[in-house]
């Protein structure tokens, strides 16, 4: 039974950091790739980055650019989403979502991924 577990959210400042973490079971990681997505109240969920088998890394949104990094332990079986300069736009529930049983990132559609975590709440607020 594959299952993806995130944590790390939680209340920061604007101009914060935080990493969220996504510990994958059930599969042998270093043969898949893995997502973040994001969703706001209100609005639909978005891909906010993708990193595939080999390391290879795609960031759909222009907002995250330069501010949000993606990286992969395959010995811990573990994602992260590694977040700073944060802002109060970035507030959301942060997911973490496997398309398989691809081994390489496809176009950040959430239909694309079939297995996914139960999210972490991010709040960026003073």
């Amino acid at each position: 039974q594959v299952q993806l577990v995130e944590s790390g959210g939680g209340l920061v400042q604007p101009g914060g950091s935080l990493r969220l973490s996504c510990e994958v079971s059930g599969l042998k990681l270093q043969y898949y790739a893995i997502g973040w997505f994001r969703q706001a109240p209100g609005q639909e969920r978005e891909g906010v980055s993708c990193i595939s088998y080999d390391y290879g890394t795609t960031y759909p949104l222009d907002s995250v650019k330069g501010r949000f990094t993606i990286s992969r332990d395959n010995a811990k079986s573990t994602v992260y989403l590694h977040m700073s300069g944060l802002k109060p736009e970035d507030t959301a529930v942060y997911y973490c979502a496997a398309p398989l049983p691809l081994e390489r990132c496809p176009p950040m559609w959430a239909a694309d991924f079939s297995k996914w975590g139960q999210g972490t709440q991010v709040t960026v607020s003073t």
